[in-house]
């Protein structure tokens, strides 16, 4: 059953915090090549049920990293400078990358990216299960899983998959 209320979402999230940490470690030992195959199959499953459209909460909560190419894009998009651009909408993180100055995203509008042909790259490939090397993203994964609907039951079902294999993440110390 794919879960989709973002609030029942949350409310479980916040109840399984330690069995998530639990199997990141016990993913962290799993064959990369097997866990890779096994996500990005459920990543296509789940994802054909859920409608991001509908959702729009990554566009609320979360800030995409910008790369020149994005600056570039948007800027020109919007007919404005790019140190227009740098200047209205994005600040430096702690990391030293460019993102929105602000959440919920400045293109947000009605659960809709009103620049969505011109997105940043972080947000179309967003939420980034479709990648190689799965296991290496597991911070950010566990992160996601409180806010992505998709990432939140593909996750769930990764757990039931392979529940068989190791029982000891599932039981409370």
């Amino acid at each position: 059953m794919i879960i989709t209320d973002l609030k029942l979402i949350k409310k479980i999230a916040d109840e399984r915090e330690d069995e998530n940490w639990r199997f990141r470690i016990f993913l962290k030992g799993y064959d990369i090549e097997k866990l890779d195959a096994t996500v990005h199959r459920l990543y296509t499953d789940v994802s054909s049920q859920i409608d991001c459209q509908t959702c729009g909460n990554c566009c609320r909560v979360m800030r995409p990293i910008l790369k020149q190419p994005d600056i570039l894009r948007l800027s020109s998009h919007l007919s404005i400078s790019q140190d227009s651009f740098l200047k209205e909408f994005l600040v430096k993180d702690e990391d030293g990358d460019l993102t929105f100055r602000e959440t919920p995203c400045p293109f947000l509008s009605d659960n809709s990216c009103s620049v969505y042909e011109n997105r940043p790259n972080d947000c179309s490939s967003f939420p980034h299960l479709h990648k190689k090397d799965f296991v290496f993203r597991l911070i950010g994964v566990i992160f996601n899983y409180s806010v992505c609907p998709i990432v939140f039951n593909v996750y769930e079902q990764l757990k039931d998959e392979l529940q068989k294999d190791d029982e000891k993440y599932f039981i409370d110390d």
